[in-house]
């Protein structure tokens, strides 16, 4: 029944529609379709898994999952340990080929550890919620739909792929030269790359991505002499340690504006002392109205659109913390565990315009591409500078890192479909 439903749409298609499509995209667009319950119940199991970063077994589980649906398409699966980072490790499968090498990027964890209440997959018609589910086990799943129809259609047969899903992404190993090694790597060897993140959307219309900005966190902190307060201000004591770190993060705010360029402020504490613990998500002061505070603590991100405006931005951030007040110091640290920019490039766009062929040949809307200021960091940055890079192919949805996170399940297929036919033009030279 549910091939003849197919038929008939791909019938109802726009006159044009499937115009160009090939015999084999064709039986991609009907593998996917037929499939689809098949494909919800692997979501549902991969949702039901609970892989949050630091939940290790869980996300080795979900990586045997996956395992167990590319070994059958002829991958070679292997799961690369990454006890040295504190993580659990990533699956790299590999199906050679003599096409190009097309590198598929999604990721295994989730941010809803074990003790979160957000914990199942629930289905209300083609709606569908849970942990994960479109923030990265939506794009595994139209990973391996893809592959499927592929293998369906025979243009798996020939074609190079590379997949990479990291076990870490929402909680990046450190170092991260050792966490990001095998993803670079491939990277390097790759002919393009695609990123299975969630699909952009925006008042209904569907967007390609073609760059995404940096995420890496900075630490602030002031120091200043303490003493009685009716003495602040004064050649002795000088400012403290508050007014010196709020000097500083007002100076972010009004001398460093610029286009695709946030530098957020999401922690701070200050007193007579001031901590923050090891993971820099808790900070703690004590001290009194009457005492210049000895010591100032702030913690936040920088999110940046290109290498070249992040190291400007840095040394703009380093000059207003050197210009300290009386009596104080300040250092600005910045962690080693961040994610590079997708920077947008002329190779990316030709990507998608080459996904745009593929919209126009299976008669669906081509796409714009994303504003990259309203998009967040992915592993797609720690290959980009290396291959021409398109992202956001995964499932569409909404509400990921918050209970609630839902996709569009209808979604699921469309994805799939472009994703097959992209992969085999990509890979074996077609249309």
């Amino acid at each position: 029944m549910r091939l003849i439903l197919t038929a008939l749409l791909l019938l109802a298609l726009p006159g044009g529609a499937l115009a160009q499509a090939t015999p084999a995209e064709r039986t991609m667009m009907r593998t996917v379709e037929a499939e689809h319950d098949r494909h919800i119940a692997l979501l549902e199991r991969l949702v039901d898994q609970n892989s949050g970063t630091l939940n290790l077994p869980g996300v080795r589980a979900a990586g045997e999952m996956v395992r167990a649906e590319l070994e059958p398409l002829g991958f070679e699966v292997r799961w690369v340990e990454m006890a040295e980072t504190g993580r659990a490790g990533h699956l790299v499968a590999t199906h050679p080929g003599r096409g190009r090498n097309v590198l598929l990027i999604g990721h295994l964890d989730t941010v809803f550890e074990a003790d979160s209440p957000f914990q199942t997959f629930e289905r209300d018609g083609s709606r569908a919620v849970g942990p994960g589910i479109g923030d990265d086990k939506g794009g595994v799943v139209v990973i391996v739909a893809a592959l499927r129809a592929m293998q369906a259609a025979g243009t798996l047969d020939d074609a190079d792929v590379t997949v990479v899903l990291t076990g870490d992404e929402e909680r990046v190993g450190s170092p991260v030269g050792i966490a990001r090694r095998d993803l670079v790597e491939a990277g390097r060897a790759a002919d393009f790359a695609l990123e299975f993140e969630n699909l952009a959307i925006d008042d209904g219309a569907e967007f390609g991505t073609v760059a995404r900005r940096s995420s890496t966190n900075w630490t602030l902190t002031a120091t200043g002499r303490t003493g009685h307060s009716s003495g602040v201000f004064n050649d002795a004591l000088g400012y403290g340690a508050i007014y010196e770190a709020a000097r500083i993060i007002d100076g972010f705010r009004r001398e460093l504006p610029e286009p695709n360029l946030t530098y957020n402020v999401g922690v701070i504490a200050g007193g007579t002392p001031a901590a923050i613990d090891a993971e820099g998500f808790s900070v703690t002061a004590s001290g009194k109205t009457n005492i210049v505070a000895s010591t100032a603590i702030a913690r936040g991100d920088l999110r940046t659109l290109t290498p070249e405006q992040d190291a400007r931005v840095r040394a703009g951030m380093q000059a207003i913390v050197a210009d300290h007040l009386p009596h104080t110091d300040a250092q600005l640290a910045f962690a080693d565990t961040g994610y590079p920019p997708m920077a947008p490039s002329e190779g990316n766009r030709a990507l998608l315009a080459r996904l745009n062929e593929v919209n126009r040949d299976l008669g669906l809307p081509e796409m714009a591409e994303y504003d990259p200021a309203r998009r967040g960091a992915a592993d797609s940055g720690f290959v980009a500078a290396d291959v021409d890079t398109l992202g956001g192919l995964g499932i569409a949805g909404g509400g990921a890192h918050a209970e609630g996170e839902w996709v569009d399940l209808d979604s699921l297929v469309r994805q799939s479909q472009r994703a097959a036919v992209l992969i085999s033009r990509l890979s074996l030279g077609g249309a």
